[in-house]
């Protein structure tokens, strides 16, 4: 739940695995709603933990306070950021709402770094599906 504590985790972890081999990294965090649109994540904890987590230990709120504690930016100018985030999310939302379908001939195409490729993709036919009896 702290951006900064994942950022100096993951760089570390980087650099023992580049030299030491492979370090499996556990990251916890909160989720503010249920596990599906049908569980809303009431059930089995209370609205007050969830608002008292969202309100003490929201990773991004956690952050801006840290920037605006550091001097490195104010609330105002983080404020406009999101402002624009947001208006930049919303545009491409629409211009994709507002695209058309792509062809069924593009579905398998940028899936693989170039070079990378696998000679076949299973499963992307249904005649390519076995089933056992």
């Amino acid at each position: 739940m702290d951006v900064l504590a994942v950022k100096e985790a993951t760089q570390f972890a980087k650099e023992y695995v580049l030299n030491n081999g492979p370090l499996v990294m556990e990251l916890v965090t909160y989720r503010y709603g249920g596990h599906s649109m049908s569980d809303p994540g009431t059930t089995y904890r209370s609205r007050d933990e969830v608002q008292h987590m969202r309100t003490t230990n929201d990773p991004i709120t956690g952050l801006k306070d840290r920037i605006v504690a550091a001097g490195f930016s104010t609330e105002d100018h983080l404020k406009e950021l999101d402002k624009k985030a947001k208006a930049e999310v919303e545009e491409a939302i629409e211009w994709a709402k507002n695209s058309p379908e792509p062809k069924l001939d593009d579905l398998w195409n940028h899936v693989y770094v170039k070079g990378t490729e696998v000679p076949t993709l299973r499963g992307r036919d249904p005649s390519e599906i076995k089933t056992f009896n």
